[in-house]
């Protein structure tokens, strides 16, 4: 029980933590990208970038560093953008492959504490001499089965926990693609 129990501990340690990342992360205006777009339009990629500074999120980072590149050839600009955003997935995804593997370990371990609590019945079952009272096996099991609850509660929870993240963090790589090719197409209109 105390490692399903410390699993549970670092499962949701691990889901609150990257959830608040996550939700920072996705914090930006929608008019975020209107207003990179009418400074750069006009000239101000000074004012871009400043605008970019006062957000602490991925699209804010990867704009900030393609408008930094600018002057540069589009190709360099592109890499620019997109090392950034390989920076800032990297980010947003740390722990949630630990999420996931808690979420496949701790129901074994449930298993595997229930197997031993079997052996544990029928070793107490060897040692009595004569009849076997219902009552003996019913504890041995009852204490076995109780591992597999808390290992498949751990899990589910954790698997749960995992999806959950991996969508948000799917819906934010997908905002971060959108931004990064409305940038680049804006640094290819005729001026």
């Amino acid at each position: 029980m105390i490692p399903i129990a410390i699993s549970s501990i670092v499962a949701i340690y691990i889901f609150i933590e990257r959830w608040l990342t996550v939700n920072r992360a996705d914090k930006s205006p929608d008019s975020f990208m209107e207003n990179i777009k009418g400074l750069v339009l006009k000239g101000d990629i000074n004012g871009a970038k400043i605008i970019c500074s006062q957000f602490d999120n991925p699209v804010a980072r990867m704009i900030e560093k393609g408008l930094s590149r600018i002057g540069s050839p589009l190709k360099t600009i592109e890499a620019s953008v997109e090392n950034v955003a390989k920076i800032e997935l990297f980010r947003l995804e740390k722990n949630l492959s630990v999420l996931a593997t808690i979420s496949g370990v701790a129901p074994m371990m449930g298993f595997l504490g229930t197997v031993m609590g079997m052996v544990q019945a029928f070793i107490s079952i060897a040692q009595e001499e004569g009849t076997i009272s219902p009552k003996l096996l019913s504890n041995g099991i009852y204490e076995a089965m109780i591992t597999t609850v808390a290992g498949l509660i751990v899990g589910i929870i954790a698997y749960l926990g995992y999806n959950y993240l991996v969508t948000r963090v799917s819906k934010l790589v997908h905002k971060m693609e959108y931004s990064s090719i409305e940038f680049i197409d804006l640094l290819q209109e005729p001026r």
